[in-house]
């Protein structure tokens, strides 16, 4: 079995909707504008190929996005800067090879050496445990609780915080060169409209 993760791009998109709107209630449901927009605004959103066939993906913005999730903006009300993991799902064949895991290690490789917190909700109604059990795995810490207006459904808000935060903040960002080496690993995904986007200070609120 071959297992691959790499950025998403334009002709992946309906393979991504397929998949999102396939993966049952603990996923809210998209129209193909709405995940273009997230395209757009997204700082990661990388798939996972199986023998080269697309079978999961994670999508996560941070706190500059231009996004209207009531979680999403839950988070940015109180936290001043964070990756928020808004949806992983992977395809049901694909499920219980170790992809969520995967995800979970690249996105947090990801988000340290860019924010001080990983952050995502979890459905309490219905009470998801499995999702629960494994965000408390990889350090997850209930920070809050709310009722999304749109579905009437509680969740808990979880953050993490990304102990590797201060030691890159204060050696690459805010000395150095005032910026991430320029290595493949540590490049940003092209945006469309990464231009028009407001971005706050490196290590800034």
């Amino acid at each position: 079995m071959a297992v691959r993760i790499r950025d998403v791009g334009s002709h992946d998109l309906d393979s991504v909707l397929a998949l999102n709107n396939a993966a049952g209630p603990t996923i809210l449901p998209l129209t193909a504008a709405a995940l273009r927009q997230l395209f757009d605004q997204a700082c990661y959103f990388r798939v996972a190929e199986v023998n080269g066939h697309v079978a999961g993906f994670l999508l996560a913005l941070d706190q500059d996005a231009d996004y209207d999730s009531p979680n999403f903006r839950w988070f940015r009300e109180r936290h001043p800067q964070f990756v928020y993991i808004d949806r992983i799902v992977i395809a049901r064949p694909s499920r219980g090879l170790g992809l969520g895991r995967v995800f979970y290690a690249d996105v947090t490789s990801y988000a340290e050496t860019r924010s001080p917190e990983l952050t995502c909700e979890v459905f309490l109604e219905p009470q998801d445990d499995v999702s629960m059990l494994f965000h408390g795995t990889w350090g997850f810490l209930e920070v809050g609780q709310q009722v999304m207006p749109n579905t009437g459904r509680r969740v808990a808000l979880l953050a993490k915080t990304l102990c590797s935060w201060p030691f890159v903040r204060d050696t690459y960002l805010h000395g150095g060169a005032g910026r991430l080496p320029d290595l493949p690993w540590l490049r940003e995904r092209e945006r469309v409209h990464a231009s028009t986007r407001t971005t706050r200070a490196a290590g800034g609120a």
